[in-house]
């Protein structure tokens, strides 16, 4: 039987959205899609983008995957969903804006820094996961490990710059940076709080976007710090 879940979903849809927005579906069925970001994040079922940052459909061009990981440039002649999606997304619908979404409590990054055992004899998760390593060694250049507090938050952040780092390994990526038409950008959001940090490619740091914008999250968004 088709999931309920979906199914009483579609009907609030049917009822209640699509009269409100047939307009935008139609426009998007003649015309086709035109997003201006790409954003790139954890397949994770509680960090939804279009949630998070509140958008419509045909608005953000979205890749998902586990910890939200972006692979180095290959050119080995495999299957490479998120490179394929990011090349599409680039050179296809000429997308301004790449966001790389890490998140709080992410199960991946977890994954990796306990070194888990596999969940299956092909252990398509521990390979992905992996690729983690050169952010780990980054940390641990520094002194910092996996028995010091809040070390998981700081694999999270160090995981997206590397997949920032990873993005400039692709030609096409690098080459629209460089000529002004792309810009690459971190976030971190946290599960619990509903925080949102912003990665400053100055400082390297990640901060709130509500202090930034000096403002106080509500009372009511602030339900677990140690979350973020």
């Amino acid at each position: 039987m088709f999931p309920e879940v979906l199914t009483e979903g579609y009907r609030s849809f049917l009822g209640e959205r699509l009269p409100r927005e047939r307009e935008r579906f139609e426009t998007l069925a003649k015309k086709g899609q035109s997003p201006e970001v790409l954003l790139i994040g954890c397949c994770d079922s509680r960090v939804a983008p279009e949630v998070i940052f509140d958008v419509g459909p045909g608005e953000i061009f979205t890749i998902r995957n586990v910890a939200n990981i972006v692979p180095p440039y290959e050119s080995d002649g495999g299957y490479h969903g998120t490179s394929s999606a990011l090349e599409f997304a680039v050179q296809a619908l000429k997308v301004k804006h790449i966001v790389v979404l890490g998140h709080a409590s992410c199960g991946g990054i977890k994954a990796y820094a306990d070194s888990a055992s596999p969940l299956s004899p092909g252990n398509f998760i521990g390979k992905w996961v992996s690729l983690v390593e050169p952010a780990s060694n980054k940390l641990a250049a520094t002194g910092d490990s996996v028995e010091k507090e809040g070390y998981l938050t700081r694999l999270e952040y160090a995981s997206i710059k590397q997949s920032l780092e990873n993005l400039m390994t692709f030609g096409f990526v690098k080459e629209a940076v460089e000529q002004g038409a792309l810009s690459l950008h971190g976030a971190h959001f946290g599960v619990a709080t509903g925080e949102l940090r912003i990665l400053d490619p100055k400082t390297g740091d990640f901060q709130s976007v509500v202090e930034r914008d000096g403002r106080s999250l509500k009372p009511s968004a602030l339900i677990n710090c140690g979350d973020a």
